[in-house]
Order: structure tokens, then C-alpha cells, then sequence
């Protein structure tokens, strides 16, 4: 497990939401969170700002992994099934970019590989002035 990615370690929302980074490499990145009551719904299923910010989590580090400041401009998820328990992954990868825009698609998937959400987003990214 990679933990010691600079960016993550200021990530304190998504640290004390539980979520655990796993890898990153340009454009791509991977996240884990295990299910806790905390995570759920009234339903007893993983609340969906749960799963919001473990795809959210993933798409920031996927998107600021080429050491250029990235921001969020747009996000959209789109709950496919319910999650209740174990663990939930969140895999980050670009789908296309250029020096002031990039996006990415994120898939959550389960424990058995169940798809549980898909995410996909868009980034401005800050280019130096010159």
C-alpha cells in the first residue's frame, strides 16, 4: 500500500472517512474503504455521499498524479447496486486529456468484483503562465 503520497497525506477528509489509498501512477489511482456502520444509510446499506467520496477520492488523486494542480469542474455517479458490507474499491483511470482539461471514469466494485457505482468526472488543470 502506497500511503505515502504527498497529496493523500493532505487528503484528511477521505482519511477520517476511512478511505485508504492502495496505488497511484499517472492517471490512475486506487482507493479501498472498508464498510463500517458509519458508512450507512437508514436502508443499512453504504450511504451514496459514502461511495460519492470514495470515487471522488480516487478521481483527485488520478487527476493530480502528473504533479499538475487539478480541480474538480464537473462529477456525475450513477449507483449501479446496493453495497452492505466488506470491502469497497474505487479505481480511478484517465479517459482523456490535454494541458486545461482532463477526465476520468471510476469504478466501485466489492469484494467480488460486483460493480456498485460508476463516476466519471472533469478536471481544469492549472497550467503554469508563461
Amino acid at each position: 500500500m502506497t500511503t505515502a503520497d504527498p497529496f493523500y497525506a493532505r487528503d484528511r477528509w477521505a482519511r477520517d472517512a476511512g478511505i485508504e489509498l492502495v496505488e497511484v501512477s499517472p492517471g490512475k489511482a486506487t482507493v479501498r474503504m472498508e464498510v463500517e456502520e458509519r458508512h450507512k444509510n437508514s436502508h443499512g446499506t453504504v450511504h451514496g455521499g459514502a461511495l460519492f467520496t470514495l470515487a471522488d477520492t480516487a478521481f483527485a488523486l488520478a487527476s493530480n498524479s502528473h504533479g499538475v494542480p487539478a480541480a474538480a469542474i464537473n462529477a456525475h455517479i450513477s449507483y449501479v447496486t446496493a453495497a452492505r458490507e466488506g470491502t469497497l474499491y474505487a479505481r480511478a483511470e484517465e479517459f482523456s486529456i490535454n494541458p486545461a482539461i482532463a477526465t476520468y471514469t471510476v469504478t466501485i466494485t466489492d469484494d467480488a468484483g460486483t460493480r456498485i457505482a460508476i463516476f466519471q468526472g472533469m478536471v481544469y488543470r492549472k497550467t503554469p503562465k508563461g
